[in-house]
């Protein structure tokens, strides 16, 4: 099979051809149809996150139809459309596990990261870590839900009822989550790049009651802010934007650190709290949510043969909404 190989951090993916895995026990074996290029993939493969299985196939946001399946898989059946998300395996017995929080499994195995993910024709997964995705949409739309929007709606779930809900960096998450939270009767204030005037016209289209620069000042106090972007100075902005009470929540894997400031800015009980991953719960949710009411994912697709290029294409913020690999069949 063809695969993007990502030899060590810092240098370009290869292709190239490698051999076509087998769907062992309680494993499904899927041709990937699409898969979405995210700013996870981009710090694997920059180095940010320092513990690649290497070489490594990147890529985890993953949708394709199953054509083999191992012992003990009970749940789907030859030919089903899956999406295989970025937590791909727990061991089930850790105190984290047994307590629902299987999301902080010490051993937890990751896709594209400690695991071979999406960036290729094939792709074995752990058939308890994947998702039927809804029949609306097709593979290329569908692509981003299976991060931006999984992990997105963990986000949302952590700030609670809040109404007035500011998201920073307004790109594939934070354009599924903006309708999730219309849909459910919220007010979205949206921050972007200073003066990046298309990506805030795109953020109110998609519903957002507001939209300025990552450092301007809401014309309301928000009750939550969802940092999306990894710069820590944000976490500082989002806490003199929530009112009193407010929760900040940062919802990447990796983020520059965060400066001190004055506690006035943490009193009044504002909090500050991290998303680790995602557990099965979120991504069941989730796409019960999404095969409720059309979300609206925008998509630029890339060839398998040019994932370097959409890659590059996210780090230099040229892309709105989100970005996918397309694999067709030959």
């Amino acid at each position: 099979m063809k695969a993007m190989i990502l030899d060590r951090p810092g240098v370009s993916l290869a292709l190239r051809e490698v051999a076509t895995p087998l769907a062992g026990p309680g494993q499904i074996l899927l041709r990937v149809a699409a898969c979405g290029v995210c700013r996870t993939d981009l710090h694997i493969v920059d180095g940010d996150l320092t513990e690649p299985k290497l070489p490594l196939i990147v890529g985890h946001e993953i949708v394709g139809r199953i054509v083999e399946m191992g012992d003990g898989v009970k749940d789907f059946s030859l030919g089903d459309r899956v999406g295989v998300p970025w937590l791909g395996w727990t061991d089930g017995t850790c105190r984290y596990c047994r307590r629902g929080m299987e999301n902080l499994c010490q051993r937890a195995r990751f896709t594209g990261y400690t695991i071979d993910g999406g960036f290729a024709e094939y792709i074995v997964a752990d058939a308890r870590y994947a998702f039927r995705i809804p029949e609306a949409y097709d593979d290329l739309h569908a692509a981003p839900l299976l991060c931006a929007g999984l992990i997105g709606y963990r986000a949302y779930r952590m700030a609670g009822d809040a109404r007035r809900i500011g998201l920073y960096g307004f790109g594939a998450a934070a354009h599924i989550l903006a309708q999730v939270a219309r849909h459910d009767g919220r007010e979205v204030y949206a921050f972007t790049r200073p003066s990046d005037e298309a990506t805030q016209a795109f953020a109110k289209r998609l519903g957002a009651v507001w939209a300025g620069d990552s450092t301007e000042r809401p014309p309301e106090p928000l009750d939550a802010a969802i940092l999306f972007a990894p710069v820590g100075a944000l976490v500082v902005e989002a806490l003199k934007s929530v009112d009193r009470g407010g929760t900040v929540v940062c919802a990447g894997i990796h983020m520059s650190d965060v400066p001190s400031f004055p506690y006035r800015l943490l009193w009044e009980e504002r909090t500050v709290r991290s998303v680790a991953n995602l557990t099965r719960e979120d991504g069941e949710l989730f796409m019960k949510a999404a095969g409720r009411f059309p979300i609206e994912t925008a998509v630029t697709p890339f060839p398998l043969e040019q994932a370097n290029e959409a890659l590059n294409a996210l780090r230099k913020g040229e892309i709105e909404g989100a970005a996918a690999l397309m694999i067709p069949e030959v």
